[in-house]
């Protein structure tokens, strides 16, 4: 009997070194094929890191790490092998990658436009579009930017646009008070901020037109993050047709906003007004694919972000009873100064947010909507002492420097007072980019969020139904259950 468990034991032990051998062969010969064709030079600087598998990559580990709730397992593995260099290489997304995590190696990378281009894995540019921000030239990009980038996110557009946010937010919360039945926080804000965006860009647009949208765009956003597989069942199948249907459903748009304007002489009320008109120096106007894809950019820079940092800042106010008195002090201060002859929130005042201010930027830290940017190497580049070889993307991970407790004291922590007299070094706050890349739908993402909180901290109280709900992060950080809550509406109040 002994003799026959030894047997048994010695095969099991030579299968399991048999297949960490194997493991450990596979994932060199994976690395040797993408770093064997480098120069002798390239090869020897590059930066230390794992390619991981063959034709997957790291990409396993990645989705792994963030669909079980622990996102920064993903980055540490690489700290821990390697050590805290701030840059790795990898193989994500279908492409041999260089990772970067530290403050001053991201800023380079993202201010860099001379040795570094705009570098989304093919299968994103193809969901957002081919002439959107992420899949044009630099001298395309900075042309369509200067041309959307005025009615979308300056002053006066804002200011204009202020009206119907307030409107909009005040009467959907108060309908959501009315609800008798649970709902889903984050779903709720969701259709909040993408009636607003829609609004914007479609104002003479509506009613279930609108609803299709939302229901394809949330399909197309999921298939953002997930692996490129173009197979019936995956996410990314699904995104493509989804993609397919809201461009079909702006096509048509756009076909009757030229018809009416050779029909009728009609005041430009909307975004797309201003796109069908809009002429760069040379009096070129923009084709409807870039109308298209630039909408298609914007829902996802103006909505989805602004949606779940909008979810986020409340949740965590009212997990933190102190940071959400300050709050709702400031905003019973604008209340309380405000003339009589005001109906409801000003643009001014939500100048005077200075708390509400830094709640915000906290709640961006914390959560890191966007977790990381791509860009690619135009030539090799010599950084840190070490090369990043042309052709090779780079991952910038914001949430590696918002969370590195080197910069951020206790950095998981929701702390608001954080900010007080604090600025933040260069390249360590950086949660919709930087350089001529910056997220274009920031200053927008800030407006909704201020006004939404406004009215929600004066005639509201968030009851959260199940507290300790798990978090997932793929695509966005959520709760698991959407945020599950009832809405009361405070009774010493009234909007």
């Amino acid at each position: 009997m002994e003799m026959e468990l030894g047997f048994w034991w010695w095969v099991f032990t030579a299968f399991l070194g048999g297949f960490i051998a194997a493991c450990v062969i596979l994932k060199r010969a994976n690395d040797w094929f993408y770093t064997s064709r480098l120069g002798p030079n390239q090869y020897t600087t590059l930066p230390p890191g794992d390619m991981g598998w063959p034709l997957v990559g790291n990409m396993w580990f990645f989705l792994f790490a963030f669909k079980f709730g622990h996102p920064d397992s993903f980055i540490s593995y690489f700290i821990n092998r390697f050590g805290r260099t701030g840059i790795y290489r990898a193989y994500m997304f279908g492409s041999p990658t260089i990772i970067v995590t530290a403050p001053e190696t991201c800023r380079r990378v993202l201010m860099d436009d001379v040795q570094f281009k705009q570098g989304w894995p093919k299968s994103t540019f193809e969901l957002l579009g081919r002439k959107s921000f992420l899949g044009i030239s630099e001298e395309e990009h900075k042309r369509l930017r200067r041309l959307t980038a005025a009615p979308i996110n300056g002053q006066k557009a804002l200011s204009m646009y202020h009206e119907y946010i307030k409107d909009v937010i005040a009467t959907s919360l108060d309908e959501l008070a009315k609800e008798e039945r649970p709902i889903e926080f984050l779903t709720e804000i969701r259709k909040i901020t993408f009636k607003i965006i829609m609004y914007i860009f479609v104002s003479r647009e509506s009613g279930p037109m609108v609803d299709v949208m939302e229901k394809e765009y949330a399909i197309l956003n999921h298939g953002l993050r997930a692996m490129a597989i173009n197979l019936p069942g995956f996410a990314y199948h699904k995104a493509l047709k989804a993609r397919r249907k809201l461009v079909d459903i702006l096509q048509a748009v756009i076909d009757r906003r030229k018809a009416r304007e050779k029909s009728i002489s009609e005041e430009k009320t909307d975004m797309l007004d201003l796109l069908l008109e809009v002429e760069d120096e040379n009096g070129r106007n923009l084709d409807d694919e870039e109308i298209i894809d630039v909408i298609l950019m914007y829902l996802n820079a103006g909505h989805e972000s602004s949606a779940h940092a909008t979810m986020w800042a409340a949740f965590f106010l009212y997990k933190h009873p102190e940071y959400l008195q300050k709050a709702k002090a400031e905003q019973d201060e604008i209340l309380r100064r405000r003339p009589s002859t005001d109906k409801g929130l000003s643009f001014k005042e939500i100048k005077q947010m200075e708390y509400l201010s830094k709640v915000i930027d906290e709640t961006l830290r914390v959560v890191n909507v966007s977790l990381f940017t791509y860009r690619e190497a135009k030539t090799d580049v010599g950084i840190c002492g070490y090369t990043i070889p042309q052709g090779w993307k780079v991952l910038v991970w914001y949430r590696g420097i918002h969370l590195d407790p080197e910069i951020y004291e206790n950095p998981k922590e929701f702390n608001p007072s954080r900010w007080e007299g604090h600025i933040p070094l260069r390249g360590t706050f950086i949660p919709f980019g930087i350089g001529s890349r910056l997220c274009p739908g920031s200053d927008l993402t800030k407006l909704e969020i201020s006004v939404f909180l406004h009215y929600f901290l004066l005639y509201y109280e968030l009851e959260l139904l199940n507290p300790g709900c798990a978090v997932g992060y793929l695509p966005h950080s959520r709760p698991k259950d959407n945020c599950l809550a009832r809405i009361n509406k405070l009774p010493s109040l009234s909007t």
